[in-house]
């Protein structure tokens, strides 16, 4: 079961679409921090969370589909958070801190179907601190995965959570898989990816996943999305440490990882009383983004052509 003391997740989902949001709600005196290492990103109020800027506590963090145009998602999540004084304090009135990061799943719907403001707010409404669906919803609901060799032999990506309980600190991670390259097990062999045409994996034949050789997914269409949270007492530059050590947790079950098509972000919250030295709380987290990927894809289900790990025998 995951679970990470005062933390939320909530997911919205039009199936019919095949896009979506997932919100984490955080309590009160969340710290937060982020690593954006893909060239091709697309997010909201991530700025504010370096380790030299004013504001020191976050409210919510939103992952959505429906790329730039899902930011939109946030409002909701602002409104939700608003009309119950949550936010930072200013003269006049609290204003939520909510940083969101986007992944582009528009090849499902046509761009025809986008989360609003409306989907954001029911994602908050729908949080609970047990979650336990993974793979098509939320903001997993339309990505892919395996499009280094084009679009022929893509795979279904997902949601997926991992969580682990070492005493009383607890490390967990969420992940939005929508990745240019194959995800891999802990042995580096192919879970979900580029599938060959006769059969077999198309890195077989390729083991550098050499792009200009086969139709290359199209510039900022891939992105993997990354939360790690903790119960740990940290500060705001250890909090930014420990997003930019999740990306580790990305190399190590995604190939490649961090290329020219992907926008790869993780976030860090960290919200509690335990204290535990930094590089425990890291290297749990490492391990915890890479199985929360490799979860994304073993729940993902078959939507039309692209084939989910889950529906394969």
């Amino acid at each position: 079961m995951w679970k990470v003391p005062g933390f939320q997740i909530g997911h919205a989902t039009n199936e019919a679409g095949h896009t979506g949001c997932t919100v984490f709600l955080c309590p009160p005196g969340t710290v937060g921090g982020v690593d954006v290492r893909g060239p091709a990103p697309g997010s909201r109020e991530t700025v504010l969370l370096a380790p030299d800027k004013a504001v020191t506590t976050i409210n919510a963090v939103l992952l959505t589909g429906g790329s730039a145009f899902g930011l939109a998602a946030a409002d909701g999540v602002m409104n939700f958070l608003a009309e119950r004084g949550i936010g930072h304090p200013t003269p006049v009135r609290p204003i939520p801190i909510v940083t969101a990061a986007v992944v582009y799943d528009l090849f499902m719907n046509g761009g025809r179907v986008l989360p609003d403001a409306a989907m954001g707010y029911a994602a908050c409404r729908a949080a609970s601190d047990e979650p336990t669906v993974q793979g098509n919803v939320g903001a997993g609901a339309g990505v892919t995965v395996g499009k280094w060799g084009g679009f022929a032999g893509i795979m279904k990506g997902g949601f997926g959570l991992a969580s682990v309980e070492l005493g009383e600190l607890a490390v967990g991670a969420a992940a939005v898989v929508n990745s240019v390259g194959d995800v891999v097990s802990a042995d580096g062999t192919v879970l979900a990816g580029a599938r060959a045409p006769d059969g077999g994996w198309l890195v077989e034949g390729d083991p550098f996943r050499r792009f200009p050789e086969r139709p290359p997914a199209n510039l900022g269409t891939n992105t993997t999305l990354v939360v790690v949270l903790t119960n740990a007492r940290l500060d705001k530059v250890a909090a930014n440490r420990l997003a930019q050590r999740a990306h580790d947790g990305m190399a190590m079950a995604i190939r490649p990882a961090h290329t020219t098509h992907d926008g790869d972000t993780a976030f860090a919250l960290a919200a509690g009383p335990v204290m535990a030295p930094f590089d425990l709380v890291a290297n749990a987290a490492v391990e915890m983004v890479a199985e929360a990927i490799r979860n994304g894809v073993r729940y993902a289900a078959t939507v039309g052509e692209v084939v989910g790990l889950r529906d394969e025998d």
